[in-house]
């Protein structure tokens, strides 16, 4: 077998001057660079200035859309009930469209209080099977 050939590496030439640009402009591009959810104004237009009551939500409560959005939701409840249609996690939810757990919160408050979307525990499995189910697999087994 033989080695992998590499490639010599070629001076590049240096970039041309870039234009001298805006205080204005730089904070823009800074706050695209950290991202989307990174940006606290953004965040506080998430949440919206409500009453601060939020549901009782952990990071594994599922999620489940109940209906279709309506027009008047904002973009980011759209697509909590578009992303909802099949039960999905807080968590899941906070990291698809890349915002902080507590801005979630308040999101899925508000769509829980329009009754748009509904909170469901998490399905937990038992430690151990039930022994009357392991019993009548057992005794089927034998009959065949």
């Amino acid at each position: 077998m033989t080695p992998p050939r590499r490639m010599r590496r070629r001076p590049q030439p240096p970039p041309a001057p870039q234009p001298p640009r805006s205080p204005s402009t730089e904070a823009a591009e800074a706050a695209e660079a950290k991202g989307p959810g990174d940006n606290p104004e953004r965040l506080y237009s998430v949440a919206g200035s409500g009453d601060g009551a939020r549901a009782e939500l952990d990071l594994v409560t599922l999620i489940v859309a109940r209906s279709a959005p309506p027009v008047s939701a904002t973009p980011e409840q759209a697509a909590v009930l578009r992303l909802c249609r099949a039960p999905l996690s807080v968590a899941e939810l906070s990291a698809y469209l890349r915002l902080p757990f507590s801005t979630m919160t308040v999101l899925l408050t508000e769509l829980i209080t329009a009754e748009l979307v509904q909170a469901r525990a998490p399905i937990v499995r038992q430690a151990l099977p039930d022994r009357s189910l392991l019993e009548a697999v057992m005794h089927g087994l034998q009959r065949l």
